[in-house]
């Protein structure tokens, strides 16, 4: 039997015959191919746009075009080479590059105002300075729209109180800042607004040393370095004497301490000499003291200069002093339990 010749087709003479091109496609086919190339172009360019605006594409900016001075700053002192976390941050871009982008705002002319990043933005361009690389002279950026100057500053503060926290006395630097720059009405707005995602506690004690800050202002040369401790016992210090404050910026005006340890061993002496009880002796009582009587009377010790003026902490919020031959125990962690457990160690101590 006779085989059936197969009929071929447009695909199996294509194939089978070399150099045929293939059939055009119908105009028809063409339109729709590019309507729908346009409208993924379309698509692609509002989603741009749309995340440009929105803050979630990033931007390869120029150094130059970053004003850091376009807000106030929450820290008073963006980091040095000695500050270990600032040292970190300086190893870390310089080994890995930029990790994580700051935030700026657009002002028109190719400038861009930095919202948070300070610390990133300085370390970039110290790192620009020495080693004069091409790779340090853009920084990452996320482009922000604040509604106002207040979500400005909010958004400043709540980056900086994920990333590494600030003091107390820088928060409530930055709370006063934005009440003087108008940016608030009040104290109490400005607290609400800045730390609205902070307890009540926090906010509180903010409270308290915004008080600190407006007696003491910039005499706190280290205001990073102050401790929530010692801050809050300088801040019921000056609750409880008005000029207080005033005593304190002197003196530390005039001591003008070089290292945040001399400044808080001023600031201890200060709680110390501040909190010290009045002198209360018995008539009948002469007074304890480890050194023998003047022959010059009982009169002598008065102006007697001290064996030692400078306050030592002994343990957390007590301050042991050491003047004419006295020893004083004061500070804020002082109270009747306290005095309860010295006097029983004392009674066992004596008894032993």
């Amino acid at each position: 039997m006779a085989k059936r010749k197969r009929l071929g087709g447009p695909l199996q003479d294509y194939l089978a015959t070399p150099g045929t091109a293939p059939a055009t496609a119908a105009p028809i086919a063409r339109v729709a191919g590019d309507a729908a190339a346009s409208a993924a172009f379309d698509e692609v360019s509002r989603e741009l746009t749309e995340a440009r605006r929105e803050g979630r594409l990033v931007l390869r900016l120029s150094l130059d075009s970053i004003e850091a001075a376009w807000l106030m700053r929450d820290r008073t002192h963006p980091g040095s080479a000695d500050d270990p976390d600032f040292a970190a941050l300086l190893d870390s871009l310089r080994r890995n590059g930029q990790r994580n982008p700051i935030e700026v705002v657009e002002m028109g002319d190719g400038r861009y105002g930095l919202l948070s990043g300070w610390r990133r933005l300085t370390a970039l361009r110290q790192l620009r300075e020495e080693t004069g690389e091409a790779r340090f002279d853009t920084v990452l950026a996320f482009l922000r729209q604040p509604g106002s100057s207040e979500e400005a500053y909010v958004a400043m503060v709540e980056e900086n109180e994920i990333r590494l926290g600030l003091t107390y006395y820088e928060r409530a630097r930055i709370a006063a800042k934005a009440v003087e720059a108008g940016v608030f009405s009040t104290s109490k707005a400005a607290l609400q607004s800045l730390f609205a995602s902070a307890s009540r506690a926090k906010r509180s004690k903010i409270g308290s040393f915004l008080g600190l800050y407006q007696a003491l202002g910039e005499a706190i040369r280290f205001p990073e370095s102050l401790t929530e401790r010692v801050g809050l016992a300088l801040a019921k210090v000056l609750d409880a004497d008005a000029q207080a404050g005033a005593r304190l910026a002197a003196r530390l005006n005039a001591a003008r301490p070089e290292t945040f340890e001399a400044e808080q061993a001023l600031l201890s002496e200060f709680i110390a000499d501040e909190t010290a009880p009045a002198p209360e002796r018995d008539a009948n009582t002469a007074p304890v003291s480890s050194s023998q009587p003047s022959k010059a009377g009982p009169d002598s010790s008065r102006g007697a200069k001290s064996v030692s003026d400078t306050a030592k902490e002994v343990c957390p919020g007590v301050f042991l002093t050491e003047k004419g031959g006295t020893l004083r125990l004061s500070g804020p962690a002082i109270g009747p339990e306290f005095r309860a457990r010295l006097e029983a160690w004392l009674q066992e101590t004596a008894e032993s």
